[in-house]
């Protein structure tokens, strides 16, 4: 028989801080597809994976970190948790809430979420409380809140949201056999970056900074090596790029619509130790890798995802990809999420028109030139 996927905190026991007696809240998240991309292969003279984070339960690789967050929270007396976010964190946090039987309140940016992610966090009975400013606002109040409240910060500054999110590392090594040459991702809040760098560093049974003590490195190593780590964020909200917090980002992007990153430490020393690089690409950039992604490889992704790729070709345009390495792009989130912008990308309304032609398959046969 098959093996049936248990839910990243089981799958990956051994190296993730649970003790005896956490409760472990799952909906089954992690396992998600790493897929050969073909015809960005050929565009780049490299071989290219894409690790599909928008296969996870809510649509986004959040769910990853939310699991382990909300596990912990759960051996608690707290009832509620609360968040700041542009959208996908909202969805998994009110997802992970319900499952745990507790509250969840999210802070968000007034008008400037994708609806498809707001639905999902009313859907989960999330309660919205909206703010005259941007994210990097929304979590300053929300750490506050948590600070002075009996209520459990659930970003990634929590530092379990990360020891979830770094078995998406685990995951492709054990797909692949080890670990890529470089691997590529949208940067925003910077959480993701940092978790990856964690996890590619334990699989090889190399220390590298932690969001906390652990003994992981002692196990045995399942990785012969690292790889570079290439963070791409939009050019509007590129504080990495700029090399200081941007006041007011900007980006149709809005998953990385973020100013100042509070992983900022952890990403940079992502970034430096393994060689890597922080870039940005425009909003058309990741528009027309949205696009790419669709038409020609058959993964459709919110904008921000597609960010990962737009840098990739970037890359290759500028002649910097070694040619045959094996390369993994992480695209973190559904293009469900946000199907407003993609059709407006392709310069289509809200509403999808099609030709219309008389019920007959003669005439349909027609229109396809049959």
């Amino acid at each position: 028989m098959a093996h049936q996927w248990l839910g990243l905190l089981n799958e990956y026991a051994d190296r993730l801080p649970l003790v005896e007696g956490d409760p472990v809240v799952t909906l089954r998240e992690g396992g998600t597809p790493l897929v050969y991309a073909r015809a960005i292969s050929e565009r780049v003279g490299a071989e290219v994976w894409i690790k599909v984070e928008g296969a996870n339960p809510t649509g986004s690789f959040k769910d990853r970190g939310m699991t382990m967050a909300v596990s912990k929270i759960a051996a608690t007396d707290t009832e509620m948790i609360a968040c700041a976010s542009t959208g996908n964190t909202s969805a998994s946090a009110a997802a992970y809430a319900v499952a745990a039987g507790l509250r969840s309140v999210v802070v968000l940016p007034a008008g400037k979420i994708a609806a498809g992610k707001i639905a999902q966090a009313v859907m989960h009975g999330a309660q919205l409380i909206q703010v005259d400013g941007n994210f990097d606002d929304s979590l300053r109040i929300v750490r506050a809140l948590t600070e002075a409240y009996p209520v459990a910060l659930v970003n990634s500054v929590n530092p379990y949201r990360l020891q979830g999110q770094k078995t998406a590392a685990f995951e492709i090594v054990d797909a692949l056999g080890d670990a890529p040459d470089i691997h590529v991702l949208p940067v925003g809040n910077a959480g993701n970056i940092s978790a990856y760098w964690m996890g590619f560093n334990e699989y090889a049974g190399r220390a590298v900074a932690s969001t906390m003590e652990n003994s992981y490195q002692r196990l045995e190593p399942v990785a012969t090596k690292v790889p570079m780590m290439w963070g791409v964020q939009a050019a509007g909200a590129a504080p990495f790029v700029a090399g200081a917090p941007i006041a007011n980002p900007e980006t149709l992007a809005t998953a990385i619509r973020i100013g100042a990153p509070a992983s900022w430490d952890y990403a940079v020393a992502a970034r430096d130790d393994s060689k890597g690089q922080i870039t940005s690409v425009t909003d058309e950039q990741i528009l027309e890798a949205q696009q790419i992604l669709a038409a020609e490889v058959g993964i459709f992704v919110e904008p921000a995802s597609a960010a990962s790729v737009a840098g990739l070709l970037q890359a290759a345009q500028a002649h910097q990809v070694p040619e045959e390495a094996r390369i993994v792009c992480t695209v973190t989130g559904n293009g469900l999420k946000d199907t407003k912008t993609a059709l407006a990308g392709l310069g289509a309304g809200d509403d999808v028109e099609a030709e219309v032609v008389r019920a007959d398959v003669d005439a349909v046969a027609a229109v396809l030139g049959l």
